[in-house]
């Protein structure tokens, strides 16, 4: 079940707030420009979906972005448990960092856990099958896939080269909850 726990930034222990309902979540985010929403596919995916399938049955979604806020390019990424290179990769984006343009993900199955480091607080959201984030650029953030990562989400792009991380350098990130 998605989810979205805000704390603030110097009280990792306790959250101010916490809540599983779609609408409060979307409310919240809003509230410091980031996007929630839910998607549907127009057709049953399987259980270990390939790219080109993915995107099909979601193109009328990405359209729909693609002409409100002109993103480029986009691909799916997946993620499973036997990846040699998962805790490498976990690793990397455990720390906070920020990108030159928004980092919008779409969650086709599995989750992922998106830490945004915001006016003094951080918002952890757990996105899950069917959930679009769009982070804004240049926002604080860092991304927990978990220890067994399995998720296939689709990626936005203004530019692909944008997306770089910018490493903080503050060590945040290693504070809060993660992903089990």
């Amino acid at each position: 079940m998605s989810g979205l726990t805000i704390f603030s930034d110097a009280e990792p222990q306790r959250a101010l707030w916490q809540s599983n309902d779609v609408q409060a979540i979307q409310q919240q985010l809003a509230q410091v420009g980031v996007r929630f929403e839910r998607w549907q596919a127009d057709r049953e995916l399987g259980d270990n979906p390939q790219p080109d399938t993915v995107i099909a049955a979601y193109q009328h979604e990405i359209d729909r972005l693609v002409a409100e806020k002109n993103y480029q390019s986009w691909d799916v990424i997946s993620m499973r448990p036997d990846n040699p290179q998962r805790q490498e990769l976990r690793g990397k984006f455990l720390a906070e960092h920020t990108h030159g343009e928004d980092e919008v993900r779409f969650f086709v199955e599995g989750q992922g856990l998106f830490c945004l480091h915001l006016e003094g607080k951080v918002f952890q959201i757990l996105c899950e099958k069917n959930d679009l984030l769009s982070v804004p650029a240049n926002t604080r953030h860092w991304f927990d896939m978990g220890s067994a990562p399995h998720f296939t989400a689709i990626r936005l792009f203004d530019n692909p080269q944008g997306w770089i991380a910018q490493f903080t350098g503050d060590k945040i990130a290693e504070a809060f909850p993660r992903l089990a």
